[in-house]
């Protein structure tokens, strides 16, 4: 987006982002309006440029830091996280984590599986098993949407055994 936004504008992103803050704008809808009204930003470029004047986007903050915060009064949930972690890497050298503000994305050519602290309780846990059948426990995709097909809702260690690996590692298999 940034390369892309140079070539459009002539202008860089640092530029941009001087203009928005001289604007004194701070609502990110009225920065992308006022990008598109008085500088003919598309939506795409105009909500990058909101989102890196606001430092809103999960680029601007360091991985380690988006994963202290998710389990920030949720901290009972760490061990449930770091199973999951510890179960994934074993499929392969092939995988990218991708902490985001609420989530962690597990991503080989695509994202396989979504790790999220849903409550102080449990954690949701994403997958991409594309045909495969709902049960009791391996859930429709609930509030993930179309970005995962199934939920697995988790809220002790114990609950990372092999069907959910085997979910895990059919989920991995098919994200290439």
């Amino acid at each position: 987006m940034e390369k892309g936004l140079l070539e459009k504008t002539g202008k860089s992103l640092a530029h941009w982002i001087k203009i928005v803050h001289a604007s004194n704008i701070e609502k990110h809808k009225a920065i992308i309006d006022y990008l598109k009204a008085e500088h003919g930003f598309t939506y795409g470029y105009a909500n990058f440029v909101a989102h890196k004047s606001k430092k809103s986007d999960a680029a601007s903050h360091d991985s380690d830091d988006l994963l202290v915060n998710q389990y920030k009064g949720k901290e009972s949930l760490k061990p449930i996280y770091e199973a999951l972690v510890a179960a994934i890497e074993k499929f392969g050298t092939d995988i990218t984590q991708t902490p985001k503000k609420s989530a962690v994305s597990m991503i080989r050519k695509k994202q396989f599986a979504l790790i999220k602290p849903a409550t102080k309780t449990r954690i949701d846990l994403g997958l991409k098993i594309k045909g495969k059948p709902t049960t009791d426990r391996l859930e429709n995709s609930g509030p993930f949407g179309s970005m995962c097909t199934h939920r697995v809702r988790l809220t002790t260690t114990e609950e990372v055994d092999s069907e959910l690996i085997g979910w895990l590692l059919e989920a991995y298999d098919g994200a290439l």
